[in-house]
């Protein structure tokens, strides 16, 4: 009974070097939207390695699991795997992977609490900020200006989502960079943005020990700004897109000399002013397939006893 073992190295190995090649690949600021596919596709196969073997090892070492996991397998696939050979750590494998699920899924949970708090928060502040007049209906409106000498724009998700823009960007910002902006924002709640912004986040605050759930996290939040970047640029020119970033964060400091927290800004300039080369239409097609195929490798190693046994 190797396959839950085998399972869990196959999760390590992918854990370990997927993020150092991704790390040391050119080509994820120049295709941010293949990017986020890719690591997506990194994690899932990360938690499939660990469901599969969690399965596995609860088949192994309790008769009821294993008589609803192969409740229509024919004898011989479950006798390939050879349950009887399973030693004393099968239990506690399955229990310590079961009780990481279970973790995972707590903190999902508690992640998507922490964000409708925000919300409700946020909202609440703009209802204060922005009152409304008399005979006018909450929520029927999806763009809200507020007062204030600070550039800023963002989008509030939820059931009835609005954009929030301030009268300091409406004055700084001419003609189709406020355009740009608005895409910007708009490409972030069409690819739904903050769902990944929120399972990245919950898995690496739930596990902090895991660099892959880290580095997931950080790279979620790099590569959703580049990618609703380029919807913007798209429509209104990189120019006009750098030039409106610069316009909405100018007085931030994100420019000036030395360290400054919003690097990531600068960086986002740059790229816009310096477009790097595309790939061609043939080589995503080639990373997007292979990267589709990472998930598929756990379940195949998963199945490669009953498939022996059948064929």
């Amino acid at each position: 009974m190797v396959v839950p073992a085998v399972l869990l190295l196959l999760g390590a190995l992918i854990a370990v070097v997927a993020p150092r090649l991704l790390a040391r690949a050119d080509w994820p600021d120049r295709e941010p939207v293949l990017a986020l596919w890719v690591w997506q596709c990194v994690v899932v196969a990360v938690l499939l390695c660990c469901a599969l073997s969690m399965t596995l090892s609860a088949a192994a070492a309790w008769q009821e699991v294993r008589d609803h996991v192969f409740a229509v397998a024919p004898r011989g696939v479950v006798e390939a795997y050879a349950f009887g050979a399973a030693g004393a750590w099968a239990p506690a494998a399955a229990v310590v992977l079961a009780c990481g699920g279970v973790w995972s899924a707590v903190m999902l949970v508690r992640e998507i609490l922490r964000a409708r708090a925000r919300r409700r928060r946020r909202r609440a502040e703009l209802l204060a900020r922005a009152p409304l007049l008399p005979g006018e209906e909450a929520g029927n409106d999806r763009l809200v200006v507020l007062e204030s000498d600070r550039p800023d724009v963002w989008w509030l998700s939820g059931p009835s989502p609005r954009l929030v823009i301030t009268t300091a960007a409406l004055r700084r910002l001419k003609g189709r960079q406020l355009d740009a902006v608005l895409a910007h924002e708009q490409g972030h709640a069409r690819a739904r943005h903050d769902w990944l912004l929120h399972c990245s986040s919950a898995l690496a605050d739930g596990f902090p020990q895991v660099p892959v759930f880290a580095a997931f996290r950080d790279e979620m939040h790099r590569l959703v700004e580049l990618a609703a970047d380029d919807v913007a640029s798209r429509r209104f020119g990189r120019l006009t897109t750098a030039l409106a970033l610069v316009g909405l964060n100018e007085d931030r400091g994100v420019f000036g000399p030395g360290p400054a927290s919003g690097a990531q800004v600068s960086e986002r300039v740059n790229r816009l002013l310096t477009p790097p080369a595309r790939m061609t239409a043939a080589r995503k097609l080639r990373l997007t397939a292979l990267a589709s195929l990472v998930p598929v490798i756990p379940v195949l190693v998963a199945f490669v006893p009953g498939l022996r046994a059948l064929g």
